[in-house]
């Protein structure tokens, strides 16, 4: 089939949602299609620019491309599933999120005023029509289905896309430093990482922290890695390629991954096919499909102490670490591109 895989792009901006399009991508086209990515740029200041985003993919004629028939198009986050297709499948990554679950917290724009109240009502009026169009709704997690559920009353079946480098993990060494891979946000909480590191008692002080990636909390992570003392024990590597990402995984003790409510969490998934025992929290999300406490890595709450004691545990025993990462290898081996395009195909 010829098909279109319709992803939002925010400009200079790079995350799991654009490595999950660029991977059923290459998955399709494996597979016998033929399948090019339709991406528009998505900004949402001021809050106009959101209807706007959405009604230029309204706007959009899908069904041909250079007079070649598109058979189908796969949206994927908001706005792109505002799309029109006779053949509209939707594999949601994620709603407009400071709208939804993220309204009334630190991590939205929005605020209890009449405008902004309009706006978000708005967004799920908006999202619930579009949504509904598709002839079948998948979502990257139970998660991310739940959300669907509960704001805009529609079902989706999971459907967990693997990492795109998915092939590339393996075991080493487990060696004396916590893990962190992804963009440097404040929902990723990266900040809990090193206040739990430098939060250990004197005589315990041990292990390290390396952290891969960039984002808009870069400067202010290193600024606290000096304030706690600890700048001497954590490494910010800044971007890494696809060729040293695999080895980072297969070489740490464990790796941390505590997003605020994450819709999937690629880094979880990525850490269990190296083997690597996964410290997350109880309030992780998507990430606790896969990280059961003492299964497969531990979940703890928030608390500062708690995840110090956790990470202690970590360096303490390397045995105890590969026991963990043995278990969360296996939890993770049915995840694959050939499911996720049977299913988005069918």
């Amino acid at each position: 089939m010829n098909i279109l895989v319709c992803a939002a792009q925010v400009p200079f901006a790079r995350g799991g949602a654009e490595m999950l399009a660029e991977g059923l991508i290459e998955a399709l086209n494996a597979r016998g299609h033929r399948a090019e990515i339709v991406a528009l740029p998505f900004q949402w200041q001021p809050h106009t620019e959101l209807f706007k985003s959405a009604l230029a993919w309204r706007l959009l004629d899908l069904k041909m491309a250079n007079g070649v028939r598109v058979d189908r198009i796969i949206a994927t986050k908001f706005p792109s599933y505002a799309a029109q297709h006779p053949h509209k499948i939707v594999w949601l990554v994620h709603q407009y999120r400071q709208a939804y679950d993220w309204y009334g917290t630190p991590l939205s724009e929005f605020t209890p005023t009449p405008e902004h109240q309009k706006t978000r009502e708005q967004i799920f009026q908006l999202d619930t029509r579009t949504l509904s169009e598709a002839q079948a709704r998948y979502a990257i997690s139970k998660n991310v289905a739940a959300r669907l559920k509960r704001f805009n009353a529609l079902d989706a079946t999971p459907l967990y896309p693997p990492p795109r480098l998915g092939g590339k993990f393996y075991a080493g060494e487990y060696g004396d430093y916590v893990l962190y891979v992804g963009r440097l946000d404040r929902a990723k909480r990266i900040d809990l990482l090193l206040r739990a590191l430098a939060s250990a008692p004197t005589q315990k002080k041990q292990g390290r922290a390396v952290i891969a990636g960039t984002g808009a909390e870069e400067g202010a992570l290193k600024r606290l890695a000096h304030t706690l003392h600890i700048a001497d024990r954590v490494e910010f590597l800044g971007y890494v390629d696809d060729a040293r990402v695999p080895e980072l995984y297969a070489n740490a003790r464990a790796v941390f991954y505590a997003p605020v409510d994450e819709d999937y969490g690629f880094a979880a998934v990525e850490a269990l096919m190296a083997g690597r025992p996964v410290i997350t929290t109880d309030d992780a999300g998507g990430v606790l499909e896969f990280i059961e406490d003492g299964l497969d890595g531990w979940v703890t709450s928030v608390e500062i102490p708690e995840i110090a004691q956790t990470l202690s545990r970590a360096f303490e025993s390397g045995e105890r670490c590969r026991a963990l990462g043995q278990a969360g290898r296996e939890r993770v081996q049915a995840i694959s591109w050939g499911a996720v395009v049977e299913a988005l195909t069918a």
